[in-house]
């Protein structure tokens, strides 16, 4: 698992409080939502504009780079004992930040030296000033430069503006550096990766931890860009959460705060009917599929849940549990049939279903009514040469499409960029809610709103976990969820979930445990 964690510093003075959210930064979100702090992700251009904001506002440039390299070094006190540094700083706004902490650290008895392309006399605007603080020698920075007995390297050579090719001269220094094993702590992005995209130049180095400023970027949040940056900590460096506000990013990091208002729970009045009823319909081939969906739908509190089966399956399914319901078709007059009770709100096709000559019809008989419903698995196999079939019965008020990379592509070829641009195109593309599944899932709106998860670990690798998540959003839904929120509630609940019960994770374990996620997220409340 990639270890990722986050710690919030504010070397401002100023913690922000919770705000209103803007309906227009979140449309699928009730106004009387509240977006806690540090949830919003944002590109190089939007972090830009706030930096021009809060200049515009009174603070200067120097300010914020003094604010930023202090943090850095404030960071490094936190989490290294002192030893011998080396500073290589770019010559940018990001080799700026580098000479404040070599100042810094310097200043606190740390044996510092510093290292850039360019004389001091040489930079220019912020980067100059900030030169100005570091005192000692600059070395040149190539190939040839001495690690001699350096244990710790700052990489502040290029920032979040960066996109191309790195230097040789530089690739060949990071390959001393990665061949010693030494300590790296990167400024905002390890130099060599597109803080926009997440793409990762040839010879980049990884970080064992980067300090950001503000709020995460893109490249923080996938992979395999989220894996270079190691540990990540977010500076508060005097930017306003009114400033992030005005960027109206349309990207968010998953969190409870987001849907939690929108999260449905038992009222004294209600009844399994009021609870919605999930329907999930039961495949011949991997039958195992549709009874975890089934059994996760229930746990994610769906009043009624039943199994829609064909004959030869009937069986089998009615001995899973005795609290599920079965129902058989034979025809798909049968089927509709158990669909035209407007009770049974939510539906689930996909996991197990199976090839079958009549699957497309199934399908399309199943989204004929006016249902929600989680469109998983097999269904994008029956599509796959013809997805505009699919498409055309979606919309993003009822369906949520859970695709891995390999079923993405299925429906989805010839979409490309990076998975947060994929999911967001797809979403358009199906006019539906997408879930681009896996360590870095992604949850996409046709609208371009998106939301990226962070906390799944690696055991989450394993056979049904896919089909659990369907289980759950469908479960969420039949309450009453916006698919949007049921997907993100769904995501988010299965990764902490997996992190609670940890090794030895399977399917099973996601739905056993679920219940002490759902309590421990509501206890505070």
């Amino acid at each position: 698992m990639v270890e990722h964690l986050v710690v919030v510093q504010d070397v401002a003075g100023s913690i922000p409080v919770d705000r209103p959210i803007p309906s227009l930064l979140f449309p699928f979100m009730a106004q009387s939502a509240i977006l806690r702090l540090m949830f919003e992700i944002l590109t190089p251009a939007e972090m830009k504009k706030a930096d021009a904001a809060t200049i515009a506002a009174g603070a200067s440039g120097i300010q914020l780079m003094t604010q930023a390299g202090a943090a850095v070094a404030s960071a490094v006190k936190e989490r290294v004992e002192p030893c011998p540094v080396l500073v290589l700083c770019g010559p940018g706004n990001n080799g700026g930040d580098g000479f404040i902490v070599a100042a810094r650290l310097k200043a606190d008895g740390w044996n510092v030296r510093v290292a850039c392309p360019l004389k001091k006399a040489a930079l220019k605007g912020d980067a100059a000033l900030a030169a100005k603080e570091w005192t000692g020698e600059i070395e040149s920075l190539n190939s040839n430069l001495a690690l001699k007995d350096a244990a710790l390297i700052v990489d502040a050579v290029y920032g979040a503006s960066f996109a191309g090719a790195l230097d040789p001269e530089l690739v060949t220094l990071f390959d001393k550096i990665r061949t010693k094993k030494l300590l790296v702590v990167a400024i905002d992005v390890p130099s060599g990766m597109d803080a926009a995209s997440g793409t990762i130049a040839g010879g980049a180095l990884k970080a064992n931890f980067t300090v950001t400023f503000c709020r995460k970027k893109i490249a923080h949040m996938l992979m395999p860009s989220k894996a270079y940056c190691g540990k990540l900590v977010v500076s508060l460096i005097g930017i306003t959460d009114q400033t992030v506000a005005e960027l109206k990013s349309s990207v968010f990091e998953n969190d409870s705060a987001l849907w939690l208002k929108n999260f449905p729970l038992p009222s004294p009045e209600s009844h399994k009917y009021s609870r919605g009823h999930a329907v999930i319909f039961g495949g011949a081939q991997r039958t195992g599929a549709a009874c975890l969906a089934a059994y996760a739908a229930q746990r994610a509190g769906a009043g009624l849940v039943s199994i829609t089966s064909q004959p030869k399956t009937v069986a089998t399914y009615a001995q899973y549990r005795a609290s599920v319901m079965i129902d058989e078709w034979a025809t798909l007059d049968d089927l509709k049939t158990v669909l035209r009770d407007e009770r049974r709100n939510a539906v689930c096709i996909g996991p197990g279903a199976g090839m079958t000559d009549d699957m497309k019809e199934t399908i399309q008989a199943v989204l004929s009514f006016d249902k929600c419903a989680v469109i998983d698995a097999d269904v994008f196999s029956a599509f796959k040469e013809t997805p505009k079939e699919l498409f055309a019965k979606l919309s993003p008020n009822k369906h949520v499409l859970t695709p891995h990379e390999g079923e993405f592509a299925r429906v989805f070829e010839g979409i490309e960029g990076n998975k947060l641009e994929r999911a967001r195109k797809a979403a358009k593309l199906a006019n539906a809610v997408i879930v681009l599944k896996g360590a870095d899932t992604v949850i996409a709106a046709p609208d371009g709103t998106a939301i990226i998860n962070a906390n799944a670990p690696a055991t989450l690798a394993t056979a049904g976990s896919g089909d659990v998540l369907a289980g759950l959003i469908t479960g969420l839904m039949a309450q009453g969820m916006s698919p949007f929120m049921a997907a993100a509630a769904g995501v988010w609940l299965q990764g902490e979930t997996a992190q609670i019960f940890g090794l030895g994770l399977t399917a099973e374990d996601i739905i056993h445990h679920l219940p002490q996620s759902l309590n421990r997220l509501f206890a505070a409340r």
